[in-house]
This record gives structure tokens, sequence and C-alpha cells, in this order.
């Protein structure tokens, strides 16, 4: 964090862990985890993908809450005004590239739902998710980190969860847009850290 935000009084606070965590697993869907998609050849998706199959084995282990989340839509007139092409292109209900990757996924076990916007938060299921499993602390993982994971993020924080995200679990098309956005949740919103800090937590329970 440069000099100019420490001395504005960014990062000034630490955020601790609370006693009911849940995972988060935003958008690892085959689109973005799989080379046969336009937008799934992202090595640093790739990465966060195999991080975070082993945090959430260590997480089911203990009987942690996980939500994850793909997005989808019927057609161009619920879809809002995406910018980018695949998404207006295969991003519909039925679609192979709308799947969960195998890897993280575990229908018996996760909470799995569609979102049509950004954020994990917005218009789903989520909150009653979180309020009846008591949580008050969301480890948030997936991609892509300077879109849907930081617009979870800031929602997640706007809710009063105490936020974390590995910095190993989540990944982007690049690696500057990736760490401006964790520098920037680091100072604001959240704390950064890694999956192995997640799993010493979980375990810690």
């Amino acid at each position: 964090m440069s000099e100019e935000y420490k001395n504005k009084g960014y990062a000034s606070e630490t955020i601790e862990f609370g006693k009911n965590p849940a995972i988060l697993v935003v958008d690892l869907q085959l689109a973005f985890t799989d080379p046969s998609f336009p937008n799934g050849d992202m090595p640093m998706v790739d990465k966060a993908t195999n991080r975070t199959a082993e945090l959430l084995n260590v997480a089911r282990n203990n009987n942690i809450p996980i939500a994850s989340c793909y997005t989808a839509y019927d057609s161009l007139e619920d879809m809002p005004l995406w910018k980018v092409k695949a998404v207006r292109d295969e991003f519909y209900h039925g679609h192979p590239c709308t799947e969960m990757d195998p890897r993280v996924h575990n229908p018996d076990y996760d909470f799995n739902f569609c979102k049509n916007a950004p954020s994990m938060f917005f218009l789903t299921p989520l909150t009653t998710f979180l309020h009846k499993k008591g949580v008050d602390t969301v480890i948030i993982t997936g991609c892509v980190t300077s879109g849907c994971v930081r617009a979870t993020v800031i929602d997640a924080f706007s809710h009063g969860y105490r936020v974390f995200v590995p910095e190993d679990c989540v990944g982007d098309v690049e690696d500057r847009p990736h760490s401006d956005n964790l520098r920037d949740i680091s100072r604001r919103y959240g704390e950064v850290i890694s999956a192995d800090d997640c799993i010493d937590y979980i375990n810690s329970l």
C-alpha cells in the first residue's frame, strides 16, 4: 500500500475471523475453467480452481457451509448490457459453459444457484442461506478478481460480514487487475490472505 493511502488511514484496522464461516465460490463454471470455451484459457483461474478445490475439501470435512454460483440467462432480454462477447453468445441456461467445474462442485453438499449480475448477492437466495446457517464470516473464492469477485466482496462487506479473500483461490485474465483489486480490497473491505491461512482457521474451529 502506498504512503498516500496509509497517511489517509486506509487499512488502519485488521478484520479478525469470526466463529461461523462459509465459503463462497464465484463463477467457477466451465466457461472460465475449460480451455475449450472462449474465456476458459486463463492460467490464473485454473490455478485458483485447483487451490479452491483443496480448500473446499477441508471445509466439507469440517461441515463448513459452501455456496457456489454460476452465471446464466434465458435470453438477451433478461441479460444486463454485458460488454463481454462470450457472455452474450453463450451464457444461457442449458449451455455446457454454465456447468460448474467438477473440481470444485459437490452437488450433494454445496448450495448452488444461478446469478444474473456480477455480485453473488444481487437478487439471489444467498443472504437467506447465510442467515439460516448463522454465518458471520465469508471466505470468497472464484473468478474473476476484478469483476464478479470484487462485486461479491463489496456486497458481503455491505451486509456486515467479515470478508476474507485467499489470493491463491481467485484469478483473473491478467495479473495487474488481479493484484490491483486485491490491494484495494485489503485497504477497504477485508483481509487478503492465503488458502493455507483459511485451512488453518477452519481446522482450529
